[in-house]
């Protein structure tokens, strides 16, 4: 799909104070919302903001405020947090309009996120194109920042990756593009000390060993895309479904999901890596409910990352 066709889309305006945009975004999500977008309407002691999530299909308001019903008090808030909830419809195009008046480069780690039509000059940092389709994971959000950071610190070049509910691909194009570039690095190197290059090292760029799988047939077109545009498709494979006893083993297992989510697959998700599990999509309250979880397995080596409100899981196990 063309991103300057016509395309409808449906969305929400929630207005809201502030302090109760995470939780928003967070139940919104659950409603299987394809992006939101915040906008300020006042600052100072009653600071407002309108939360406008977008969906494929109308959403049901009802639906929405038993959702905000159910995760507001995560966040010790409640219903009169929310001042209004409205449905309406709106043009891609002018979605894409706002993106390109607000979305500047983000720098995480190792890498910097761009739209395509920011080039960034930083060559100290490997640089992920995303396009601002309506899925989850542009790179903005503290659980994508958390994943890249982490992937940055504790992957290996050559490792074999999972990346489970891939969203825009962004979590799979940066392990491909990191690997990629410690493969020419490594290649540049051994040249320079006029030595052949290992085998295994030549091959880094060239071997298909990074599944990306997502359960939004919609998800895996656009990760698919991104992941063409940032010239790593072909080192990328990627799949509709999740994972199952029939999955092989991988030595990074990524699961940017939610806690809902990871706690029911958990022990499959675990028996999947060999040697890293990356967790993401945890909310802060919820560290000792993912900790119970891990303990139920015997797992004890693993470590938090805290952002904002979120945290990350980085579990260590020799599989």
């Amino acid at each position: 799909m063309s991103l300057e066709s016509k395309q409808i889309w449906y969305s929400l305006e929630v207005n809201a104070v502030a302090a109760a945009a995470e939780a928003i975004e967070h139940a919104l999500v659950e409603m299987d919302a394809l992006g939101t977008e915040i906008n300020h309407l006042r600052k100072g002691p009653s600071d407002m903001v309108t939360v406008s999530p977008f969906f494929a299909l109308p959403p049901d308001v009802d639906e929405a405020r038993d959702q905000l019903d159910l995760i507001l008090p995560v966040y010790d808030l409640d219903r009169s947090a929310i001042d209004r909830i409205e449905s309406k419809t709106v043009e891609q195009t002018d979605w894409l309009a706002e993106w390109k008046r607000h979305w500047r480069p983000t720098p995480i780690g190792k890498f910097i996120i761009t739209p395509p039509w920011e080039k960034p000059n930083d060559p100290d940092k490997i640089i992920i194109s995303i396009e601002p389709n309506m899925a989850f994971g542009t790179g903005t959000h503290d659980t994508t920042q958390l994943c890249l950071r982490a992937i940055g610190d504790h992957y290996i070049a050559g490792q074999s990756v999972l990346d489970v509910g891939t969203g825009t691909g962004i979590l799979a194009i940066a392990v491909a593009k990191l690997r990629k570039q410690t493969a020419e690095n490594t290649e540049v190197r051994e040249k320079e000390k006029t030595v052949s290059l290992p085998s295994s090292v030549a091959s880094l760029s060239s071997v298909v060993n990074i599944l990306a799988c997502d359960t939004d047939l919609d998800s895996v077109e656009i990760a698919r895309e991104n992941a063409i545009q940032n010239g790593v498709g072909d080192a990328i494979e990627f799949s509709f479904g999740s994972i199952n006893e029939h999955t092989p083993q991988f030595d990074l297992v990524i699961a940017n999901l939610t806690i809902d989510v990871i706690v029911p697959i958990l022990g499959l998700l675990i028996a999947k890596a060999k040697s890293t599990l990356l967790l993401s999509g945890i909310l802060v309250e919820q560290r000792d409910e993912v900790t119970e979880a891990l303990k139920k397995f015997q797992i004890s080596n693993f470590k938090f990352e805290i952002s904002g409100e979120w945290l990350s899981v980085i579990v260590k196990l020799n599989n």
